[in-house]
């Protein structure tokens, strides 16, 4: 008994100093921690739940919303519809302003960027301080001006500015455009334009393959432009033109068909877009100037333009160093457009996360649901961008 009381302290003190088993050890007893810290919080939680007389459950998504959503342009919805059609429509009205918020976000910010780095003083010292300016007020703060400035300096509907041959119409209740009317044959239009687009992207890696083997240039960009116009302009053409508009058309105190883009969606889109291209800039002015000043020399001595030693030099290199930081504010914009409850645009969070949560009383339910919603949506972006990453990154040889 002596001999093997004084063996199990050595043994667990080698199992200890063993660097990789103690490695082990901490990881099982910091995981065994936390699930006991969720345990003791989701005890609490049902507890206190039972306590107030409520109950954990989500059947609440089958009720009737009995609330109106002044936008909703991908599916029909009603205050006869459900909590869940009403969490499904605020969905998707955030993943449309993260998309188009990333991409003009995404255009300006490669825009004032480059400006920064211009030989133009004025040019340089206008991005300079549009950036500066954006970068250091809130983001709120931007988001409710444009929207009081959509609101209140644009005309009412009855004065409404007429664009484009009264078919596009500017008001403080929006921007009124036309809307595509699909008839019998518009199948095949849109099969024609998927195929454009695969051809134009076959067509661009073949160019480059190309440029890297023999150092010929291909117009890649005019030539995907003639294929993606050029061939469902045909398709439209052989199908006897399948796609009609539907003109909006002032009846009344308001435009009656078209579509209409609500002043609160161009509040969010403008303000989240220009605020977060700030940062991009000082992240592209910053991956540019971190290629060496050589490759610039270089190009210039082979007689290349500044404007494709930019496009076939610079930005390839500064885009290893861009993408990384890129991610982040891709992040900050989809999570920053929560926002949109300050102004009214029916987001996830002003359906499920407001209305819905007041309407039922079901808190925990309604903010795990808009949690997990955005902690999917993070996670997407951050595999496509940690893709488009391994793409670009230098590979060892």
């Amino acid at each position: 008994m002596t001999t093997l009381t004084n063996q199990t302290p050595k043994g667990l003190s080698r199992l200890w100093r063993n660097k990789e088993s103690r490695g082990v050890i901490i990881q099982i007893i910091t995981m065994a921690i936390v699930f006991a810290l969720l345990a003791a919080i989701g005890r609490n939680v049902v507890v206190n739940l039972e306590a107030v007389g409520k109950d954990f459950s989500f059947d609440f998504l089958s009720w009737p919303a009995a609330y109106d959503i002044g936008f909703s342009p991908f599916i029909e919805y009603t205050n006869k519809s459900t909590h869940l059609m009403a969490g499904v429509v605020g969905l998707l009205n955030t993943l449309l302003i993260a998309f188009w918020g990333c991409i003009l976000a995404t255009l300006l910010g490669f825009l004032l960027g480059i400006m920064r780095l211009s030989s133009n003083w004025l040019v340089s010292r206008i991005s300079y301080v549009f950036v500066e300016f954006v970068r250091n007020v809130p983001v709120l703060i931007h988001i409710l001006a444009i929207y009081a400035i959509v609101v209140t300096i644009l005309p009412a509907t009855r004065q409404a500015l007429s664009l484009g041959g009264d078919t596009f119409f500017l008001s403080n209740r929006g921007f009124y455009i036309p809307a595509p009317i699909y008839e019998t044959g518009a199948g095949w239009v849109g099969i024609v334009l998927l195929i454009s687009i695969a051809l134009a992207i076959g067509f661009k890696r073949w160019a480059r393959r190309v440029q890297d083997q023999t150092g010929k240039i291909y117009p890649v960009f005019w030539i995907s432009l003639a294929l993606l116009i050029g061939l469902p302009g045909i398709a439209l053409i052989g199908t006897g033109f399948p796609i009609s508009w539907d003109i909006p058309e002032l009846k009344g105190f308001n435009f009656q068909g078209g579509m209409a883009i609500k002043p609160e969606f161009l509040a969010l889109w403008l303000g989240l877009s220009y605020y977060t291209a700030a940062f991009i800039a000082e992240i592209v002015r910053a991956g540019i100037m971190a290629v060496s000043h050589g490759q610039t020399e270089a190009a210039h001595a082979l007689g290349l333009r500044p404007n494709r030693t930019l496009q076939l030099i610079i930005v390839p290199q500064a885009l290893r160093i861009i993408v990384p930081p890129l991610c982040s504010q891709y992040l900050n914009l989809t999570k920053n457009s929560s926002l949109a409850i300050a102004i009214g645009y029916m987001d996830i969070t002003a359906t499920l996360g407001g209305i819905s949560l007041m309407q039922t009383g079901k808190e925990m339910e309604t903010m795990l649901i808009v949690m997990g919603v955005y902690l999917i949506i993070s996670l997407l972006i951050s595999s496509f961008m940690n893709w488009f990453n391994s793409r670009i990154k230098l590979t060892e040889r």
